[in-house]
């Protein structure tokens, strides 16, 4: 069967690695926290300002002044740090993030990302997301595979507003895990969910892809 959202976020949380210092989008991303390996040290950082978020608080224990770029309740650590917004996009653009996992509406086959908004919507804006995809060194999308009306995600080219070009290394679904190596087409299958079937795939997926499972 399928991948649900948590599963999606554990396969996700494998392309995390000791020392790392990753950015975590709103969504099934922010999932991947509950999934870092025992031992592993690795520092999460949100756009609003902190560095070394700690876990989800319990119910009752939330303190509303505590959020992350996302607007949850989060929990601090003893090593946390507290900063400006101007300072945690420095980090972004300057290149000290290693990873980020992302939400997404489109990723094409050859790595554009659109993920911001949708035209004719209202959306509250851009966010950092135009930032991580062009400061950081790696770029992990976690997505449904399909839109709610069965349209693919996995296209050939990107329809939506663009958040980045040719941004995109790694894309995580329901269905399984594709490699998109920036610009460099077709996408490769690297990874097929329980009882999902090259079939299913192949009809639910625009982007040509080739299998290397």
């Amino acid at each position: 069967m399928a991948w649900n959202r948590d599963d999606m976020a554990a396969r996700a949380a494998l392309e995390l690695r000791d020392g790392f210092y990753v950015n975590l989008g709103i969504g099934i991303p922010t999932l991947v926290a509950n999934h870092i390996p025992a031992g592993m040290s690795v520092t999460l950082q949100s756009e609003n300002g902190m560095l070394g978020m700690g876990p989800f608080p319990f119910e009752g224990e939330e303190d509303a002044d505590l959020i992350n770029a996302g607007k949850q309740t989060i929990t601090e650590l003893p090593a946390s740090s507290y900063f400006s917004s101007a300072d945690s996009f420095a980090m972004i653009r300057g290149g000290h993030i290693d990873l980020s996992i992302l939400g997404a509406m489109q990723v094409a086959a050859n790595g554009d990302l659109a993920n911001w908004m949708v035209p004719g919507k209202m959306v509250k804006g851009m966010g950092g997301a135009m930032d991580l995809v062009a400061g950081v060194k790696r770029v992990v999308v976690v997505m449904e595979h399909s839109e709610k009306s069965g349209a693919p995600k996995l296209v050939k080219a990107c329809s939506l507003p663009l958040t980045g070009q040719k941004v995109v290394d790694l894309v995580v679904t329901e269905l399984g895990v594709f490699e998109v190596n920036r610009g460099r087409t077709p996408v490769r299958l690297t990874a097929l969910a329980p009882d999902v079937t090259l079939d299913e795939v192949r009809a639910r997926t625009e982007a040509e892809f080739e299998v290397a499972l």
